[in-house]
């Protein structure tokens, strides 16, 4: 098992003790990637009883206290930063007067990929950009407004997706196929289309039953 951090997983000196007993137990190596605990081999047992080396638990129960300790740290410090009027964490890639056109964008059919290609930021920034809620977006002075249509990727089967394309759409339509792509299927093809639902009903409505054998559609 992987983890980026021991205290990603666990909280408190015991808790690191049962997990490491479930892991040995389970026969599961466990790598941690960063912080003190990454240099130290937590699956070092007594050959004979199996139990953790009495240096392993004493270095875990020093670290421990020494992440609870940080962690007290760190929250006093925000504390004293929300009464000064800041706001921890860290800066968002995405400035604030962008966030509005990003997600604009994302509704009307724009995939992460792409925006986060036009706005060089990574596609982490732009999820965060269009589904963390900004103050000009909560529910404060909108009881009763319904919450805006995220966008959902379906695949269209080729004869209709050529079938519209033919056909005079609106520019929302229009766009959310000309962004499509293109997935082969067999002998023909799926064209992905990442639409919100009113697109995607929309492109629905204007389908028709297509001629088959005699007397079927």
């Amino acid at each position: 098992m992987h983890i980026s951090e021991m205290f990603r997983l666990v909280r408190g000196t015991q808790h690191i003790l049962d997990v490491l007993d479930v892991l040995h137990q389970g026969r599961l190596a466990l790598r941690i990637h960063d912080g003190a605990f990454s240099a130290i081999d937590l699956t070092a047992r007594h050959p004979r009883t199996g139990e953790l080396l009495s240096t392993v638990k004493f270095m875990v129960q020093t670290l421990t206290a020494a992440g609870e300790l940080q962690r007290e740290l760190t929250c006093d410090g925000l504390r004293a930063a929300e009464a000064k009027g800041n706001q921890g964490g860290r800066r968002t890639a995405i400035k604030a007067e962008k966030t509005d056109a990003v997600r604009t964008a994302y509704l009307s059919g724009r995939s992460i990929a792409a925006l986060a290609r036009e706005y060089n930021v990574s596609r982490g920034a732009i999820r965060t950009a269009v589904t963390d809620p900004m103050p000009e977006h909560t529910t404060a002075g909108y009881e009763g407004t319904p919450a805006p249509e995220l966008a959902v990727t379906l695949d269209m089967p080729g004869t209709i997706a050529d079938f519209l394309r033919a056909a005079e759409l609106e520019p929302a339509e229009q766009a959310a196929l000309d962004q499509g792509v293109t997935a082969r299927r067999g002998q023909g093809y799926a064209l992905r289309v990442r639409a919100v639902p009113s697109v995607h009903r929309q492109l629905l409505a204007r389908c028709q039953p297509l001629p088959g054998d005699p007397g079927t559609a």
